[in-house]
């Protein structure tokens, strides 16, 4: 094999295993994925279809749309991150098809001239080349020389033809990945035109709510459940926490390492200095008693309520990690972030999360955006210092 073929096929090899597809396990992983999400979508679909028969806009109702339209962007963004993929794949295969036809196109050439050559002048150089050996032992040097060459020549024939064909089969998978990019952005354009239909019903749904004071009752009362039930799994996060202490200090000891102090961050020297969750709000509810403008009654705010445009960035106040991704009813999508030294922070009424339970977060993440609640577009906010609720407004910088 001559020099430029040796190349040729390193490069060729490279560059194969740059732009080949995902491993198997990975596409079967991402596949199971969808199709759960997707199961996940048609069950709540079965629920808002039985529960729309009653003729009658319910809070289970809207929870229902609030489930299905977490899933429906958690979808789409799978199937950008599917587009994505298939896009970087394709522009790969593109760069090796146009290396492949340059590499083909050069053997032609170099090919072509030497068939040239021989058409041209015919054997009888070779032979006169024979015939002027000074020595047998040269006849014989020349004559070895001249069958090698030849066989080179058959062997770079070969060549060339194996390098069409591998022309021709790239260009097969590009065209494999071209049919399958059409088909994701087709499957993401219609999850996008579902997400339109469904917000529209949302829409649709929380107006004939709000003007049902029984609804207005019911959601003070679900508000007073979700915040209970905030409370517990913040004591369960501390208890975990606790655990996790024990037996990396059990480990240490067993393993005569010295144990580091905790790590308290710097988060409790940041009171009154704290950037706000979002960037422009205002505060309609603040921390601790609160009377309600139309029922007259008394309820307790366990942090602070900011009046936002739907899908506002929602940010992280401080560095920290996720520590809880969960769904409440009245609370919906939140994010619970823990800053070390028992400091954690809530985020509700989130309609999209763009974060995943563990990831590292630093100070000014985009985590979420806002949707809307019965009382309008909310961003429901809380700082806990252990078991204990702080009033953030008080930790917050001075707007």
């Amino acid at each position: 094999m001559t020099p430029f073929f040796r190349y040729a096929a390193g490069l060729l090899l490279l560059v194969a295993a740059v732009v080949q597809a995902p491993a198997q396990d990975e596409i079967t992983k991402r596949q199971a994925e969808l199709r759960s999400i997707r199961e996940q979508i048609h069950e709540y679909e079965e629920q808002i279809k039985e529960q729309q028969k009653h003729e009658q806009a319910t809070l289970d109702l809207l929870d229902t749309y609030d489930r299905k339209e977490t899933l429906l962007r958690r979808l789409i963004g799978r199937l950008r991150g599917e587009e994505d993929g298939v896009e970087h794949r394709i522009d790969g295969t593109r760069k090796t098809a146009a290396m492949l036809e340059s590499q083909l196109a050069f053997l032609k050439k170099q090919y072509a001239s030497y068939v040239t050559s021989i058409y041209r002048k015919g054997r009888t150089r070779d032979f006169e080349l024979l015939l002027s050996s000074a020595s047998i032992n040269q006849l014989y040097i020349r004559n070895e020389y001249l069958k090698r060459f030849t066989e080179q020549r058959r062997q770079d024939a070969e060549h060339i033809t194996a390098k069409r064909r591998e022309v021709e089969d790239v260009q097969a998978q590009l065209h494999i990945q071209l049919s399958e990019e059409q088909r994701v952005i087709a499957e993401k354009g219609a999850e996008e035109n579902q997400l339109v239909a469904l917000a529209a019903d949302r829409r649709l749904a929380l107006a004939k709510i709000r003007k049902d004071k029984r609804n207005v009752q019911r959601e003070i009362d679900r508000q007073m459940k979700a915040a209970k039930d905030l409370e517990g799994m913040i004591a369960q996060l501390i208890e975990q926490d606790r655990i996790r202490k024990e037996r990396e200090a059990e480990r240490a000891r067993k393993s005569n390492l010295i144990v580091p102090p905790a790590q308290h961050g710097t988060f409790e020297f940041k009171k009154g200095k704290l950037r706000w969750p979002v960037n422009a709000g205002t505060v309609v509810a603040h921390f601790g008693n609160q009377k309600h403008p139309t029922l007259k009654t008394i309820t307790v705010n366990t942090g602070i309520d900011i009046a936002v445009k739907v899908g506002t960035p929602v940010v992280t106040v401080a560095d920290g990690e996720i520590a809880k991704i969960w769904w409440l009813p009245s609370y919906g999508n939140l994010v619970i972030v823990d800053h070390n030294g028992g400091y954690r922070t809530v985020y509700t009424h989130l309609t999209e999360i763009k974060a995943v339970e563990g990831q590292k977060v630093r100070e000014g993440d985009v985590i979420g955006f806002t949707g809307e609640t019965l009382n309008g577009p909310r961003l429901h906010f809380e700082l806990w210092v252990g078991k204990d609720k702080q009033n953030p407004e008080q930790w917050l910088m001075k707007q």
